[in-house]
């Protein structure tokens, strides 16, 4: 599964999910700085990323379009980096049956308080 992380998440995760996730992107690394969320929504649709994010736009526009793209929506209140990237890696199961079924297209990830 090719991840492309939204602006509100580090670049610095493609790089360390590189292993696990290969041709992973971030959102700025393919000129998105700052665009919409459709445009955003509409480049992961054509390359066939999944959106990785906590705007709840995109959770939202799941609900709306359903996939492609599928959207990992992380609800991580305020961890930090080296938490999400941790937490991400524990989920790694998930999200390989999450990109398995065809019938879903949202994944809710959600962080323990006490992991943060």
């Amino acid at each position: 599964m090719k991840l492309l992380f939204d602006e509100n998440l580090s670049p610095r995760l493609v790089q360390a999910l590189e292993s696990e996730y290969p041709g992973s992107a971030h959102v700025r690394s393919l000129g998105l700085r700052a665009a919409t969320d459709a445009m955003i929504w509409e480049r992961a649709r054509q390359q066939a990323y999944a959106i990785v994010s906590k705007d709840n736009d995109f959770r939202q526009l799941s609900f709306v379009h359903g996939a492609p793209p599928k959207v990992i929506w992380l609800s991580v209140g305020n961890a930090g980096s080296d938490a999400i990237l941790r937490f991400l890696r524990s989920q790694q199961a998930a999200m390989q049956a999450f990109e398995a079924d065809a019938e879903t297209s949202l994944l809710v990830l959600t962080l323990p308080e006490r992991a943060v």
